[in-house]
């Protein structure tokens, strides 16, 4: 074929079709995304909000697919930005370029089979069959009725059976009674419905397509399990990556609760003896048992009674999966509903079976800094007690699996923690400097690849269209006391009605808690003039979009609006945090995560406590400038961010806002920004 233009003119193209503005970091950072992709060394970028990102590592991206013929995935943590990707960005994108190209690139969204209507489901009636009705009442399973009938309805009008494009939605339970997960699933060749089947039909797809767009999990899921659910390709974008670490962690967290033994024994009664039955439900008693005479909390060793609990739950789990047996030969053809059924116990039987023997091993290392698995009893108001495990490190994980097979591109407006890219790198998996070798503790039970071209990096930060010295004022009231844990303090609610008084509403108050955000919405209601919502009133879109409509109205809330909402233009002024969002001081994972890094010789509190809490805060702090004409004042009430020692390292990994402790001289900003 012929030799394609390159990627600056491909971009200046794409700009002047979209009707841009040309924007040098915009270029610099496509420049590096190309120069990656062409030599195979890996790249981080941290563009911020305003930049174009999205253009700048799609762009590249449409001309290595179209020149090698090879497909590159984008892998995003929210559907939002899938939407945008390929709703609007790819389909304006791939017309503009098609010319340049010498044809149109083609483009598809990609999720789990569980997020696409099982036919075989629908046709047989099992979705009809509540699983666990015990559980519900009985408004509960009419309500759950209604919902399965509507959707039995929509499978004969959709095109797709993404339930991304079922409005208004459904319940997560009503949900799962019409989809199945990959171990459920009968496989195309086996399923009466295989070849209409909407999930397969995806997959097809995007075996076809230049660009493919889907998640951090299906990334993950692709990684963990060592099965392709991804097309063949060579250069994968990680967008939103910031929360790359955080998702594959999610993807890899198991659980072994009673309940879900039970569950997996009533869907086997029908299919083995009945001793092998009461058996597998025995041991989810025992298991009980054992559980309720421990503490919550995480495990340095299986507590007394815990192995051999387990032990009965993972060989009664095995004698009935060996009771079921295999498959009979022409069974999907001649009973798809028994065969969907056997398929259903089979994929809870090997989980219970897998995740029993997960915590049964997770010891055997005795060094607790070189386990695999982190383990902990969560206590849980609606299901009781039940076992977590986690990976101690996805680092490992990421490396072998990952970066050793495509060349990989990472990107977000947060990617710097205190300043440096290393925080995060190492938690990727790669060498805390680029072109050095990691550090082989990292590998957390998973071999590091032999070739160390795989771990050769580059980082890059395009900075923003924004001008924050002059944009925004950061804000730290130095002069509140340090927060506790009684919530918000009476001072706090002062300098809260104070500063939103001043800037005439237009707050988004950001809170560590629902209960501090609930409360400070309480006070507020009564003390200001001016509206209040707060998160938890409506849908959070439905809030989001009354906020950004009335210039006069403040919303309050927690995590999702940290890093959820885009509010350009005077609706925005004021961004309130009431405290520095570090993680729980008990959270199990992240405590073992500290130890591990200290045994190293490392500071553990930075290192995770700190490189969470810097993310997060500057994830809340973005939301203030989302275009080029924004003005107004990020006020941090937690007085630590200017006392602490740490405080430092946090306020590097923030735009360099112009900073003051004096509320005199905020309250006089805010007012001048009211005025107009």
């Amino acid at each position: 074929m012929p030799e394609l233009p390159n990627v600056p003119d491909l971009l200046s193209v794409a700009v002047q079709a979209l009707g841009g503005a040309e924007r040098t970091n915009q270029l610099t950072m496509a420049s590096a995304v190309a120069h990656a992709i062409d030599t195979g060394e890996h790249l981080a970028v941290q563009a911020g909000t305003g930049t174009g990102k999205s253009l700048a590592y799609l762009v590249p991206s449409l001309r290595h697919a179209v020149e090698s013929g090879r497909t590159v995935v984008i892998s995003t943590a929210t559907i939002a930005l899938q939407r945008q990707l390929v709703d609007r960005d790819l389909p304006r994108l791939s017309d503009a370029l098609a010319g340049s190209l010498g044809r149109r690139p083609e483009f598809a969204i990609l999720k789990g089979r569980n997020n696409y209507l099982c036919l075989n489901k629908i046709h047989t009636g099992a979705a009809e069959e509540p699983e666990n009705a015990e559980l519900f009442d009985a408004f509960a399973i009419s309500r759950l009725g209604r919902e399965v009938q509507r959707l039995t309805k929509w499978s004969s009008d959709t095109e797709t059976g993404d339930r991304d494009e079922l409005v208004p939605g459904v319940s997560d339970q009503s949900w799962r009674q019409v989809s199945v997960t990959s171990r459920e699933c009968l496989g195309k060749s086996s399923c009466p419905v295989g070849e209409d089947c909407f999930a397969e039909r995806a997959r097809t797809e995007a075996s076809k397509v230049d660009v493919v767009v889907t998640n951090h999990a299906m990334l993950a899921i692709d990684a963990i399990t060592g099965i392709a659910v991804l097309p063949e390709h060579d250069v994968v974008v990680i967008d939103e990556a910031h929360e790359l670490v955080d998702r594959v962690t999610g993807v890899a967290t198991a659980e072994l609760a009673p309940s879900t033994i039970s569950a997996a024994a009533r869907r086997c009664v029908k299919l083995v003896e009945e001793q092998d039955a009461d058996r597998f439900e025995a041991s989810a008693e025992g298991w009980d048992a054992v559980l309720e005479e421990l503490h919550a909390g995480r495990w340095e060793a299986l507590p007394d009674g815990a192995g051999h609990a387990l032990a009965a739950v993972r060989d009664a789990a095995w004698a009935v999966r060996t009771a079921i047996g295999p498959s009979r030969p022409g069974m999907s053809a001649t009973d798809p509903e028994a065969a969907a059924a056997r398929n259903a116990a089979l994929a809870a039987v090997d989980e219970v079976h897998d995740n029993a023997v997960r915590v049964l091993t997770a010891f055997d290392e005795p060094d607790p800094a070189k386990r695999r698995d982190v383990v902990w009893l969560a206590d849980e108001e609606r299901r009781g007690k039940l076992v977590r495990m986690a990976p101690l490190s996805v680092g490992g994980l990421l490396r072998s699996r990952l970066f050793a097979e495509s060349t990989v591109v990472l990107t977000s407006a947060t990617l710097t923690v205190g300043g440096s890219f290393d925080g995060l790198a190492v938690n990727w998996g790669l060498p805390a400097e680029s072109g050095t070798r990691v550090d082989p503790a990292m590998a957390t039970g998973t071999e590091a690849p032999s070739d160390e071209a795989a771990l050769r990096w580059n980082s890059l930060d395009v900075g923003s269209p924004f001008d924050h010295a002059k944009a925004g004022i950061l804000y730290v009231a130095k002069h509140l006391p340090a927060p506790g844990r009684d919530g918000l303090a009476p001072s706090y609610l002062d300098e809260i009605a104070e500063l939103v008084t001043a800037a005439g509403g237009r707050t988004l108050g950001l809170f560590s808690s629902m209960r501090a955000a609930k409360a400070a919405a309480e006070v507020m209601r009564k003390r200001l003039d001016t509206p209040v919502l707060c998160q938890g009133d409506d849908a959070t879109g439905q809030l989001v979009r009354a906020f950004a409509e009335d210039e006069a109205t403040s919303l309050f809330g927690t995590l999702s609006l940290w890093q959820g909402v885009d509010v350009p233009g005077p609706s925005l002024s004021l961004v309130i945090l009431d405290r520095i969002p570090f993680p729980r001081p008990d959270d199990p994972l992240l405590v073992a995560r500290q130890r591990a890094v200290e045994s190293r010789g490392g500071n553990g509190f930075l290192s995770v406590a700190g490189n969470h809490a810097a993310l997060l805060l500057a994830q809340g702090v973005g939301r203030l400038l989302r275009s080029v004409d924004d003005r107004g004042v990020i006020a941090m009430l937690d007085s630590r961010l200017a006392t602490a020692r740490y405080g430092g390292y946090l306020r590097a990994s923030l735009p360099p806002f112009w900073e003051t402790s004096d509320p005199e001289v905020v309250r006089k900003a805010l007012a001048r920004l009211t005025a107009g």
